[in-house]
């Protein structure tokens, strides 16, 4: 069995005896890496914190009859649920003052509407270089594969078939597709999990607009 330490070893020791052309791929795929990676730790973090908050968020406006009046919104400013009760409020407010009726409901719904597409655009910020990392990265991979290749077969049109002389192409184009394969796969995996709770926002978004308005309407009818 390979020991690990022998393998970083290996490693290490194709990438500095790797051509000009193969280490600027590499450089260029780390920073790829390094982006993606600070990108999905940032936003793996938003993102839980927009749910654990938006739990807390809907508990409080779900508790009795004082919907309208939390007094602060300061502890659920990751929550996307509280811009839609801002402009909600903000709206309903102007309507309806203290104690009015709702004149005009679709207002309150073209306002929800437009505060749940801004939340949604704050959330998908940024979340398009992971595509970007994803579906780049392995051509670029491949680019520094096809170049090792190149390499190889000149060496062996001027220095014969033997594995010494073909192999120092091989391991440029071996190792720039593997840092290809390990950017990219990340990248993939997290861009798909994101989305996937973009969905959930967005239909957490559309049923609290929804239960605004029922409420809004119940209490200012």
């Amino acid at each position: 069995m390979v020991s690990p330490l022998f393998l970083t070893a290996d490693i290490a020791d194709m990438v500095a005896h790797a051509g000009p052309v193969a280490k600027a791929v590499l450089v260029v795929l780390l920073g790829f890496s390094l982006f993606s990676w600070t990108l999905i730790i940032a936003k793996g973090s938003q993102f839980s914190k927009a749910r654990n908050q938006s739990d807390r968020f809907l508990r409080a406006f779900r508790k009795g009859p004082r919907a309208f009046e939390i007094s602060s919104l300061d502890h659920y400013q990751f929550s996307p649920l509280t811009g839609l009760y801002e402009k909600g409020l903000v709206e309903l407010t102007h309507q309806a003052g203290n104690g009015g009726k709702i004149v005009n409901p679709e207002a309150i719904q073209r306002a929800l509407q437009m505060a749940s597409g801004e939340e949604m655009m704050r959330l998908e910020n940024k979340l398009n270089w992971l595509a970007t990392t994803a579906s780049a990265t392995p051509f670029i991979g491949l680019f520094g594969t096809v170049w090792g290749i190149m390499d190889a077969f000149q060496a062996m049109a001027t220095g014969g078939t033997s594995m010494r002389v073909v192999a120092p192409g091989i391991a440029e184009a071996l190792i720039t597709t593997a840092f290809g394969l390990f950017t990219a796969i990340p990248a993939v995996i997290f861009y798909n999990m994101f989305l996937n709770s973009l969905r959930v926002f967005g239909s957490r978004m559309d049923n609290f607009a929804l239960e605004f308005q029922n409420l809004a309407e119940r209490h200012y009818k």
